[in-house]
């Protein structure tokens, strides 16, 4: 029998704290060739695109697929979790609220390891859904004392600073600019949906760290080639999956700014392959495409709690 846990459940048993560990354990599986991440692959379906990803995790004993569509309504994601021993099918997860933790949780993992041990300050671009769980990690991973909150709406810029202001029991203060949230800014985030570059490279001070997780399609762009052309770190959280995706690295890339060989893969900084920050006043930049590892590892802790906690409804999977 295979249990299916709702978002609701999913609520109840995910925080950040088991996120952010969860996700930083993908990353050292996949480090050490004990998982094996699928890029992303998106089909016509008509209206717009059906998705899917996929992952295989013998160190965590669990392998599976993140599927969901875009256009002709609200998504839907869900997680299919089977056992990397048995192939039996574990879960099925609605993992919307998951799909916002997790992704949160991987610019918390890249903060830690590349953000300046004394970074205080946090510049968020961008207020929708997802925008909430960026600032809860990156709080997670450092003491943050000041964070500045930017979108195009006023009205939706003052409603999520309020509310995350409450959420977190911090400052949260909205801004009239982009670079007036982000010119004095130890790290930033955007986290937008934008065609082309909300993020310029000079506004950004040295020692400044940058994730850049709304952008997962390579027709669009968070941060200008003059940000690229400054980092001195670029990590990915998959090199072969930005290629394919990542507009922020694609076009500076081809027009000579940068090269692959000069961008890194998050695994490898989780790591210690690869230094996160080689000097104090670096600028680093992290692009987050969003990966089925870090789906299959916070799933299965789900799963797993959801087992002990006697939450979920069996159903069955046989045929």
């Amino acid at each position: 029998m295979a249990l299916y846990i709702t978002e609701g459940e999913v609520s109840q048993l995910l925080t950040m704290d088991i996120a952010l560990e969860a996700v930083e354990d993908g990353f050292m599986h996949l480090s050490s060739g004990s998982a094996f991440n699928f890029p992303r692959h998106r089909l016509p379906n008509g209206q717009g695109s059906y998705n899917f990803m996929s992952a295989s995790a013998p160190g965590l004993g669990v392998m599976g697929t993140k599927s969901y569509s875009v256009g002709g309504g609200p998504s839907r994601f869900y997680v299919h979790l089977y056992s990397s021993c048995s192939g039996q099918l574990l879960a099925v997860i609605e993992a919307s609220g998951m799909g916002q933790t997790r992704t949160g949780a991987a610019s918390g993992v890249a903060t830690k390891y590349m953000a300046r041990e004394d970074a205080d300050s946090l510049g968020v671009i961008g207020t929708g859904y997802q925008a909430g769980a960026q600032l809860e990690a990156i709080c997670k991973v450092r003491n943050i004392k000041s964070v500045l909150v930017y979108s195009r709406s006023r009205d939706n810029r003052s409603r999520f600073a309020e509310s995350m202001s409450l959420r977190l029991g911090a400052q949260v203060t909205a801004v009239d600019s982009a670079q007036a949230c982000v010119s004095e800014a130890s790290i930033v985030v955007t986290i937008t949906s934008a065609k082309s570059p909300v993020l310029e490279g000079g506004w950004i001070s040295a020692g400044t760290h940058i994730n850049a997780a709304g952008n997962n399609h390579w027709m669009k762009q968070e941060v200008d080639y003059s940000l690229v052309e400054r980092a001195s770190l670029i990590v990915a959280d998959d090199v072969e999956g930005a290629k394919v995706e990542c507009g922020d690295l694609v076009y500076p890339i081809d027009r000579g700014i940068t090269t692959w060989d000069h961008i890194r893969n998050l695994s490898d900084v989780v790591a210690g392959v690869v230094e996160g920050r080689p000097h104090s006043d670096d600028i680093t930049l992290f692009e987050s495409q969003g990966l089925a590892i870090e789906d299959l590892a916070v799933g299965i802790r789900v799963y797993n709690m959801a087992k002990e906690q006697g939450l979920g409804k069996e159903v069955s999977a046989s045929y």
